[in-house]
């Protein structure tokens, strides 16, 4: 019997790592031909979509130049423009919502409770449904600039953010802010001195999900900025169109390539910090 069911466990893990190898495929495959495509010539990538780029389908660096070079308007300044945007949006986010979710929990009067929830219902909120009332406000309120867009990033962002800190920040003891509180801490220097510290591995959870979310973000900064003036790299890639909206689809693949290796190289990095999280937090009582 002890053999049968070792025999059945085993069986059963094996066929757990192909579905998930198979699944694992799936959703790699995706990056793996933007990779194949951003070496071939822009008529190999139509007709040779998934094959190497090897032989006369190489085109080398030039797909990268010439996306970087394309136009009018410089691509550098577009990831410039992306990196303030990402940067500043999520610094509001982890600062502002943290500390809302700190009073949230520690307050918990009938308002916290009304605006917790709100915050949460704001999730659920389709995007499509504001986004033209949106648009119209933020141009109102002068907000269509790439350092006051981070405003209305805030907003949007803030209905998950709140979500995730409210649930670590109950997981906090209390006895901690009180024995601040008696060494002398105002709410302020409690928060930055003691509460933040311990917020550390939902920080980076939380900055992970918000950086990749903004940093690939389309439709907000096509509908909210002057893109005469402000691209970000979502927008400098649409805009790789030549004459009859031709398409280079090897230059596009080039800087798609670009724009996605700093949010995989942020993510390998803080990915440990993400274990460390859930870890603690699951231990915490």
């Amino acid at each position: 019997m002890k053999q049968k069911s070792l025999s059945a466990e085993r069986r059963r893990k094996t066929v757990l790592s192909v579905v998930l190898s198979i699944i694992c495929i799936i959703y790699v495959l995706p990056v793996l031909t933007v990779v194949i495509n951003s070496f071939k010539l822009n008529t190999f990538v139509k007709t040779d979509t998934f094959a190497l780029p090897t032989g006369e389908m190489w085109a080398g660096f030039a797909n990268f130049i010439k996306g970087m070079t394309f136009g009018n308007y410089p691509f550098m300044k577009s990831v410039l423009f992306s990196v303030v945007i990402t940067l500043v949006s999520t610094f509001l986010i982890l600062l502002c919502t943290s500390m809302a979710a700190w009073y949230i929990v520690r307050v918990n009067s009938l308002f916290c409770k009304i605006l917790y929830f709100l915050c949460v219902f704001s999730m659920v909120v389709p995007f499509q449904m504001v986004m033209f009332t949106l648009s119209k406000t933020a141009n109102t309120l002068h907000l269509d600039t790439p350092w006051t867009i981070p405003v209305v990033y805030l907003g949007f962002g803030a209905g998950l953010a709140i979500f995730m800190f409210v649930g670590f920040v109950k997981s906090i003891p209390l006895e901690i802010e009180e024995a601040a509180a008696i060494d002398g801490c105002g709410p302020l220097k409690t928060y930055f001195s003691v509460v933040l510290p311990m917020l550390k591995p939902t920080i980076i959870s939380v900055a992970i999900l918000e950086i990749m979310w903004v940093w690939n973000d389309y439709l907000l900064p096509y509908l909210v900025l002057d893109r005469n003036k402000y691209m970000t790299i979502p927008i400098h890639i649409q805009y790789l169109k030549g004459s009859y909206g031709t398409v280079d689809l090897g230059a596009t693949m080039a800087l798609i390539l670009l724009s996605i290796i700093p949010v995989i190289v942020f993510y390998l990095t803080c990915q440990k910090y993400i274990i460390k999280g859930v870890a603690a937090g699951a231990v915490k009582g």
